[in-house]
C-alpha cells in the first residue's frame, strides 16, 4: 500500500453516464442538505429561546441528513463499537470533507473546526447551523476558548474534533496536535468529561486508487466533490468507536493526546501499511 503515497494522485475521467451521476445525486444531496438546514432554523426558533445553548431536537435532523447523504452517495457504512454516553469529545482521524457526514451519522456531535471554515462556500453556513464551534489558532484566544468549550460542555454537547489539523490521503495518519487536549484539563465543569478515539477507515471502489476519498494538498472541494458524486461503484467507510477514557487517568495534554493517536493509528490498516516503507 506504501507505494501508493509515492504516486502522483489522478482523480478518475468521468464518463457521460458519471456526469449524470453527479447530476442526480448533487440535485438530490443539495435538496436534502438545504431542506434540513431549513427545517433546522425553523426549529431553532423555539428551541433557542426555550432552553438556551441545549439543542434537544435538532442534532437529530443532522444527524437525518448525515446518513441520508451517505445513502445518497451510495457509499457503504459499517460501525463498530458504540458512541459514548458520558460528558466530553470524540477525537478521529481526518481523512475529507466526508467526515462531517460519516461522524455525524454515527452519533450526534458538534464539530471544532478552524475559523476559516466558517467562510467556506455552502459548507460553512452548514456548520453554523449545526452549532460547529469555530477556533482560531493563537495564544491571545486561548481563554475565549477555553470558556466556550466550557459552555458548551455544559450545555450537554457532546465534542468532536481532528487533532491532525488538516486532512490527509486517506493512507496515513498525521502526527496528533496536543493544544486542544488542554481544555478539558481545566474545564470548569462538575461531571468527570472522557475522550473516546475514534477511527475513519475509507475504503476506495474496487479496483481504484486507495487515496480516492483522500482530500489534501491543492484539492479544491468542488472538484473531489464531482469525482465522488460520479462513483459508478462506490466505496465503503468503517468507523471504529474505540472504549472512552477519563480525562484525570492521564498526566497531562500529551500524554492523553499520544494515547489517542495510538490507538488511531494501531486500528487503521491503511495508515498501518503506509508505515512499512
Amino acid at each position: 500500500m506504501s507505494d501508493w503515497m509515492h504516486q502522483r494522485y489522478d482523480p478518475p475521467r468521468i464518463s457521460a453516464a458519471g456526469w449524470l451521476r453527479v447530476l442526480g445525486r448533487g440535485l438530490l444531496l443539495g435538496a436534502v442538505a438545504y431542506g434540513g438546514l431549513a427545517l433546522m432554523l425553523a426549529l431553532r426558533l423555539i428551541e433557542r429561546p426555550v432552553f438556551g445553548l441545549r439543542r434537544p431536537w435538532t442534532p437529530y435532523i443532522t444527524q437525518g441528513v448525515c446518513r441520508a447523504a451517505i445513502a445518497i452517495l451510495g457509499l457503504g457504512y459499517k460501525v463498530q463499537g458504540r458512541p459514548m454516553s458520558a460528558a466530553g469529545a470524540y477525537v478521529a482521524n481526518h481523512t475529507s470533507w466526508l467526515d462531517i457526514f460519516t461522524l455525524n451519522a454515527g452519533a450526534r456531535v458538534y464539530f471544532v473546526a478552524k475559523a476559516e471554515v466558517s467562510g467556506w462556500a455552502g459548507i460553512g453556513w452548514l456548520a453554523k447551523a449545526t452549532g460547529t464551534i469555530f477556533i482560531a489558532r493563537k495564544g491571545a484566544e486561548a481563554k475565549r476558548q477555553q470558556a466556550l468549550f466550557e459552555a458548551r460542555l455544559m450545555a450537554g454537547h457532546p465534542l468532536l474534533f481532528f487533532p491532525e489539523g488538516t486532512s490527509t490521503d486517506a493512507l496515513r495518519v498525521l502526527p496528533f496536535k496536543s493544544t486542544l487536549f488542554a481544555a478539558f484539563f481545566t474545564a470548569q465543569v462538575p461531571v468527570p468529561l472522557q475522550i473516546q478515539p475514534v477511527t475513519v477507515i475509507y475504503h476506495a471502489p474496487k479496483g481504484g486508487d486507495p487515496r480516492h476519498y483522500g482530500w489534501w494538498g491543492d484539492m479544491t472541494f468542488a472538484s473531489h466533490l464531482i469525482t465522488v458524486l460520479a462513483d459508478a461503484r462506490p466505496g465503503r467507510v468503517e468507523v471504529i468507536y474505540h472504549p472512552p477514557v477519563p480525562v484525570h487517568a492521564f498526566e497531562n495534554r500529551k500524554d492523553l493526546s499520544a494515547y489517542c493517536e495510538r490507538i488511531i493509528r494501531t486500528s487503521h490498516p491503511l495508515a498501518e501499511a503506509s508505515q512499512d516503507r
